[in-house]
């Protein structure tokens, strides 16, 4: 059995059964991504199901109430595998939205900031996997002192890379805004609503002959 129609009969089967009063819907999503993870065919759990489920919520529980009403596996499955391929894609775009972004800020950081872009580079790089950050952890990262670390974070903050999201004057932390952006974007999502996959597409993403 095409291992994504596998987790899409474990998906609704573990919505089915409801073991939990509350978090159901969301532990069920991240057990498709295990699911995924464990079978090899992703090696990070990237693909973010939920935005599509919510999207959509209507057919969603629709899908998976006809299941357990009628048997109607199939339009369920269709459905899910609908939801694998535009997270999949949206998950490609975003990737090459972060490697676009992060050539345009070395090469900013590298014009703009002088002796400093030396720091600016090494802080750029450790904000991919810690997007928010404090001036302790800053100066720790760059081996400036806390006042160092300070003008540093202002020169990000004037080249739009970082931005203050406490509005406290102490214990303050900066997120790397427009990497976090990406994550949040509706973009790719308002154009799934707008066309519907072919149906090749969605039986070659679960690895079947159309044929």
């Amino acid at each position: 059995m095409p291992i994504l129609v596998k987790v899409g009969l474990i998906h609704s089967q573990f919505e089915t059964i409801h073991p939990f009063e509350d978090g159901n819907g969301p532990i069920g999503r991240l057990l498709v991504l295990l699911s995924l993870v464990e079978a090899a065919v992703l090696s990070q759990p990237l693909l973010y199901l939920s935005s599509y489920f919510m999207k959509h919520r209507k057919e969603y529980y629709d899908r998976l109430q006809t299941v357990r009403d009628q048997g109607d596996w199939e339009s369920w499955l269709k459905f899910f595998l609908r939801a694998i391929l535009h997270s999949s894609q949206h998950a490609a775009g975003v990737a090459v939205q972060i490697v676009q972004q992060r050539e345009t800020h070395r090469l900013t950081i590298a014009q703009e900031m002088g002796t400093n872009a030396a720091c600016g580079l090494l802080l750029l790089e450790e904000l991919y996997p810690h997007p928010i950050m404090s001036v302790e952890q800053v100066a720790k990262i760059t081996k400036k002192n806390p006042n160092d670390a300070k003008k540093l974070i202002a020169m990000f903050q004037r080249l739009g890379v970082l931005k203050e999201i406490t509005g406290r004057a102490r214990g303050q932390y900066f997120a790397f805004d427009p990497y976090l952006n990406l994550f949040t974007d509706k973009t790719a999502d308002s154009r799934d609503e707008q066309s519907s996959t072919p149906p090749e597409q969605i039986t070659e993403a679960a690895g079947i002959d159309p044929s």
